[in-house]
């Protein structure tokens, strides 16, 4: 942290995505890490105490991303089960515009899970924000799924549900599980389900061969969040709508979508996008450690996956997670369906935010709000990021032009 970074910051001459609207060409007041003021430039009165951030134009600052299933980035992975992998991954992955994340677990033995879930409590009681994204808590995924929708989870340790073992670990944890993928179809999955609601956990669908009937118990279980839609789930038949089925009527469910054009072709994205719309899809990565790093092979649960061209395999050539960044769902989303920049926001950012139960301090840009913002160029690119406040990415060196 220097001091440059805790100065009261102000962005002026930028195109605003808010709460409420777009500001074509407005100003954003930082103070402790908060917004401080929202305003159009035609409003602006010079101020002495606050240090500007020169910012290009056309660009445009959107809020935070978040995403709330990702296993690693940049050679560590949560399992990993160290700080330092916490460390690097909240670094690493303000340089694509996300600012807040649920360290995702996966599938391993119950010791494997329980030293995980410890390291990432212990982590956030002590994170220091500065220049990293924040990690809100953890998502369990596994290990109670189908074995025959494993995917990539190893179905060795893939295990019945379990309320006593699930308040045990959500003890180790600090109450920072904020998100289980289960299947609702293995037998005791839908007590675990209500369970979960009663505690306000959200319970999310997944890995899982549930029919279109055992997909509506769920729901009225307490079920409200689809895991990756499409992925390692029962699919649309015309006969047996299945979990996709389910996901395209219920309006109850909001669903994570890997928008990468790998584990779901464009078209069928942008079917998804037609079907559900921006209010109930929420984009995620689901990236493992091999995310900015090269083409090679590298481990994922103690299982070898290769990663070549933008896709990440098995070695018998199931789909292992992506290498995908939350700048290129963005652009991708844009790219695939014609949306709006305002609809990617609403994906990336305010979902998540409401499924959280964060958006009083996350997911938009409002009076009050975390400084969790992120400034793009006319072609999406990500530019600088903002955590609470603290320049946490800058790729040309903006904050070093500031006027004073």
């Amino acid at each position: 942290m220097n001091s440059q970074e805790q100065k009261k910051l102000i962005l002026k001459n930028i195109e605003i995505y808010t709460e409420t609207g777009v500001i074509k060409n407005g100003f954003i007041k930082i103070d402790a890490g908060k917004i401080a003021e929202i305003g159009s430039m035609s409003e602006w009165t010079e101020i002495e105490d606050y240090h500007e951030i020169a910012i290009p134009d056309p660009y445009a600052v959107i809020p935070g991303l978040i995403d709330v299933h990702i296993h690693g980035v940049d050679g560590s992975d949560v399992m990993d089960g160290t700080k330092e992998a916490l460390k690097r991954m909240a670094a690493a992955l303000p340089k694509e515009g996300t600012t807040s994340f649920l360290a995702t677990t996966m599938t391993q033995s119950e010791e494997a899970i329980q030293h995980a879930l410890i390291n990432v409590a212990e982590y956030m009681e002590n994170q220091v924000l500065a220049n990293k994204a924040e990690i809100l808590g953890i998502h369990l995924e596994g290990p109670f799924v189908n074995k025959k929708m494993a995917g990539a989870q190893p179905i060795q340790y893939i295990i019945k549900p379990n309320i006593d073992l699930f308040k045990k670990w959500q003890e180790l944890s600090n109450g920072n599980i904020k998100l289980v993928t289960l299947a609702p179809e293995i037998d005791g999955c839908l007590e675990l389900i209500h369970y979960l609601r009663d505690t306000e956990v959200i319970a999310s669908i997944g890995h899982s061969l549930s029919t279109y009937e055992e997909t509506m118990e769920a729901i009225n279980a307490g079920v409200t969040h689809a895991t990756h839609l499409f992925n390692q789930m029962s699919g649309l038949h015309h006969r047996e709508p299945g979990i996709v089925g389910a996901v395209f009527l219920q309006d109850e469910l909001k669903a994570e979508l890997i928008a990468d054009g790998i584990h779901s072709r464009p078209e069928i994205i942008k079917l998804a996008y037609k079907i559900i719309g921006h209010d109930r899809l929420i984009l995620i990565t689901d990236s493992m450690r091999a995310k900015c790093l090269k083409n090679g092979t590298y481990d994922l649960g103690g299982q070898d996956v290769t990663v070549q061209n933008g896709k990440a395999v098995l070695s018998d050539g199931t789909l292992a997670g992506s290498i995908l960044k939350m700048s290129g769902a963005l652009k991708n989303m844009i790219s695939y369906t014609g949306c709006t920049l305002s609809d990617v926001v609403q994906m990336g950012s305010v979902n998540p935010a409401r499924q959280l139960n964060i958006f009083d301090r996350k997911g938009s840009i409002a009076v009050g709000k975390d400084a969790d913002l992120v400034i793009l160029d006319k072609n999406y690119e990500v530019k600088m990021t903002l955590c609470k406040g603290f320049i946490a990415y800058d790729k040309e060196g903006l904050h070093t032009n500031e006027n004073h």
